[in-house]
C-alpha cells in the first residue's frame, strides 16, 4: 500500500487512541432540537419555535408532511401542523438528520464531490430504511432513517484531514483510506454525539455481511438498504453470493427479490429519498 495511505491512517488512528482526533460537531439546531425533544418538560411549541428559526428546515419539515409516505386528509400549511403530525420524537431525528447536511460541504472540488456523493449515498440509503422498517420490521421508521444518514459519517474527518493537510492523494488511494478506517471513526463520532447505542454500532456493523444477531436491528437495515441500492449494478457488492447474508432472513425478505420491481414499495422508496434531498 502506498506510503501516503499509510500516513493518513496512522495519522488518524493514532489521533483516536491518544483522543486527539477532532470530530464533527452536530449543528447547532440539531442540537438544541434533540435537547428540546429529549427533555420531559418540553412542548411541541418549544420544538417549533427552535425550527422555525431554520426556514430551510421548517421548509423541509413541512414538505415531508405533505409527502406520500406522510399525507393525510388534511394538507400540512405550517410548522406546529407538521410537528404535530411527526410527534417531537420523529421530529427530532428527522431534523438532526436534514440539518447534516451543511457538513457535506468542503471548498477543494475532490473533497467536496466526494463528500456531497457520501450525502447522496447516505439519503438514498436513509430511504430505503424507512421503507425497509415500516414493512418489514418493528424498528422505528425514523432511527431507521437517522441510521441511513450516518452510516457513512466517518468518511467525513478522513476528508477534512485530507482538506487540511493540502495532501495530493489520487482518487483511488484516498478509496482506500476510506474504506480501511471510516466504519471506525464513524462509531467514535456517534458515541461522541450521544447517539443510542444501537446506532452507535451501525458504521461497524452494516458492511459485515456474515454477522450473526438475535434479531432484525439498524445495522441490518442499513446493511441490506445498501445491497438494494447497488442491485442491478455492476457494483462489486453484486458478486457475493446474498443467499449467505443472514439480515435478508431476519427481516423476513428475499435476496434475490429487487424491491425496485414492487409497484408500492418502489414508490415509498423514491418519496423517501426525495424527502432528504
Amino acid at each position: 500500500m502506498s506510503t501516503i495511505v499509510e500516513t493518513i491512517k496512522n495519522d488518524l488512528l493514532t489521533a483516536i487512541e491518544n483522543d486527539k482526533l477532532v470530530l464533527p460537531t452536530l449543528p447547532e439546531a440539531a442540537l438544541q432540537v434533540r435537547e428540546i425533544a429529549e427533555s420531559d418538560d418540553s412542548s411541541i411549541l418549544d420544538l417549533v419555535k427552535v425550527i422555525s428559526t431554520d426556514t430551510a428546515l421548517s421548509a423541509r419539515l413541512i414538505r415531508v408532511c405533505n409527502s406520500p409516505l406522510f399525507r393525510g386528509s388534511r394538507a400540512i400549511e405550517n410548522l406546529n401542523m407538521a410537528v404535530s403530525r411527526l410527534g417531537m420524537a420523529y421530529t427530532s431525528n428527522l431534523a438532526m438528520g436534514l440539518a447534516m447536511e451543511q457538513m457535506f460541504q468542503a471548498t477543494s472540488d475532490l473533497i467536496d464531490t466526494r463528500l456531497r456523493s457520501t450525502w447522496q449515498t447516505s439519503t438514498e440509503v436513509a430511504g430505503i430504511c424507512h421503507v425497509l422498517a415500516q414493512h418489514y420490521t418493528k424498528l422505528k421508521p425514523d432511527q431507521a432513517t437517522l441510521a441511513g444518514l450516518v452510516h457513512l459519517i466517518g468518511i467525513l474527518p478522513v476528508l477534512r484531514y485530507v482538506e487540511d493537510q493540502d495532501i495530493q492523494i489520487s482518487g483511488i488511494m484516498l478509496d482506500n483510506v476510506i474504506n480501511e478506517i471510516h466504519p471506525i471513526l464513524g462509531c467514535e463520532i456517534l458515541k461522541k454525539w450521544d447517539f443510542p447505542p444501537e446506532l452507535q454500532q451501525v458504521p461497524l456493523e452494516y458492511s459485515r455481511f456474515q454477522r450473526e444477531v438475535p434479531s432484525a436491528d439498524y445495522a441490518d437495515l442499513v446493511m441490506v438498504a445498501n445491497l438494494q441500492l447497488v442491485m442491478g449494478s455492476d457494483h462489486p457488492l453484486t458478486e457475493m453470493d446474498w443467499t449467505t447474508i443472514s439480515a435478508f432472513d431476519r427481516l423476513g425478505m428475499d435476496p434475490e427479490k429487487d424491491l425496485n420491481d414492487e409497484e408500492d414499495l418502489n414508490a415509498q422508496m423514491a418519496a423517501a429519498m426525495a424527502l432528504l434531498q
